[in-house]
């Protein structure tokens, strides 16, 4: 499919743009050739070729789970304002 000043202006358009004439030219010619790498690339031979994630081998460093600081919930929860069963009471935010 060959874009043409009419496709441009139709596109330029609906994306409430403004192209002169010279610029939709331009544009033409680039569009035209993005067009044409795009059909390059729909022809290479990719049978035998597993589908990648990523093109690098990368793998992420994972640390160990584990706690690193003591739960002082019973320390803190006789400063708080109010509290029930164990938990902190707040004021209701949403109605």
């Amino acid at each position: 499919m060959a874009i043409d000043t009419r496709v441009v202006a139709r596109a330029a358009h609906l994306a409430r743009l403004q192209v002169d004439d010279n610029e939709s030219a331009e544009l033409c010619g680039r569009l035209n050739d993005i067009l044409a790498m795009v059909d390059q690339l729909q022809q290479a031979d990719v049978d035998g070729v597993a589908p990648l994630a990523h093109p690098l081998e990368v793998h992420q460093p994972l640390r160990e789970d584990r706690v690193r600081e003591p739960d002082v919930r019973d320390k803190v929860l006789p400063n708080a304002p109010a509290s029930e069963d164990g938990c902190f009471l707040v004021p209701r935010v949403i109605d």
